[in-house]
């Protein structure tokens, strides 16, 4: 969206009980091409860091991440984060910092909120994958170890990738409703650190038997879709639990890829589920009963919260879009970015 002056407003009470930093466009800037940034990232090295110290992986390696970017780059400023309240002013600075590349370290909720404070400016992401998932670095091939992921900022290309949003909010992956959202309330943070993935799965399995069936109304173009389900799925990314929804989803595909799981039965929904997991990643789209959209008006009975890569943001009924290019992130030299 290069063209638009983004203005910086602090609004109270618009993050998850605390204060945001949200983006208003308002009339004509410079962006620079993505071959320029890529230059001066290289040439001035200048960068900032910010890392959730309280992700799976934060605490243990932000010595390192720290240590390692030190001995290449110009650190400019460096913010650990152990209270994730603290994280959109932390990103908000790091990004007004003067810094070419902002280097975030954590999950997937900490890397939805550094593209929502970064989407549109003139500055490129460098992801450090902390989390539990890390759905968003594998939609875009990153290495999940570290050293290799940390070359990558060093040695990789600036690409444009696509975000959702929801209710004020950018995503980068996955908004849903539905059985999903209780997982997210109801998942311990204690049984991520030991479990990782696997830990949502069974939480999922403990709070299936009481969640209850809900009516979701979809309207795309001039078609509504009407349907019964315990969780409906709306990604901007490839990945959902860790696993690719489809071999031909991207983070640049400019499309909403919109699919429920199962219906109103319960183990429809766990079956559905399984054979998601097992078959999606081979399943082309055409073959399956997933919508394409960049933009989904949402509406069901009863109303629902959003839960939107991680954080519970926002109810229906509610517009969801694609905002193609919106942002810069740092990605492996064999990316295809289109």
């Amino acid at each position: 969206m290069a063209g638009l002056t983004l203005v910086v407003v602090q609004a109270a009470g618009a993050t998850t009980r605390a204060g945001r930093t949200e983006i208003v466009v308002t009339g004509p800037v410079h962006q620079r091409s993505k071959a320029a940034l890529n230059a001066d990232i290289r040439a001035r090295r200048r960068t900032a860091l910010v890392v959730n110290v309280r992700s799976r992986r934060g605490r243990r390696h932000f010595a390192t991440v720290h240590r390692r970017l030190q001995a290449t780059v110009e650190l400019v400023d460096v913010h650990p984060v152990a209270d994730p309240r603290g994280l959109p002013e932390a990103l908000a600075a790091a990004a007004d910092s003067g810094a070419d590349l902002v280097v975030v370290g954590g999950g997937d909720g900490t890397l939805s909120e550094a593209a929502h404070q970064l989407a549109h400016r003139d500055v490129c992401l460098g992801v450090v994958p902390l989390g539990t998932t890390n759905n968003f670095a594998r939609g875009l091939g990153l290495p999940l170890r570290l050293p290799a992921a940390l070359r990558v900022l060093t040695g990789g290309k600036v690409a444009d990738v696509d975000l959702g949003h929801v209710a004020g909010q950018h995503f980068a992956n996955l908004t849903s409703l539905g059985l999903s959202v209780q997982v997210a309330q109801h998942v311990p943070h204690r049984l991520k650190r030991v479990l990782g993935r696997a830990a949502y799965p069974l939480t999922a399995l403990a709070l299936l038997p009481d969640h209850r069936p809900f009516t979701a109304r979809l309207r795309i173009g001039d078609e509504v879709h009407e349907l019964a389900t315990h969780q409906l799925n709306i990604a901007n990314g490839s990945h959902h639990a860790g696993r690719a929804i489809a071999p031909d989803t991207g983070l640049d595909d400019r499309q909403l890829v919109v699919y429920r799981l199962g219906d109103a039965n319960r183990l429809r929904l766990s079956l559905a589920t399984v054979r998601q997991t097992v078959i999606g990643p081979r399943r082309p789209l055409a073959r399956t009963r997933f919508l394409t959209a960049g933009e989904v008006w949402l509406e069901t009975d009863p109303p629902l919260a959003l839960d939107v890569d991680g954080e519970i943001r926002g109810r229906t009924p509610v517009r969801i879009a694609l905002e193609a290019n919106a942002l810069r992130v740092m990605v492996g030299t064999d990316f295809p970015d289109r």
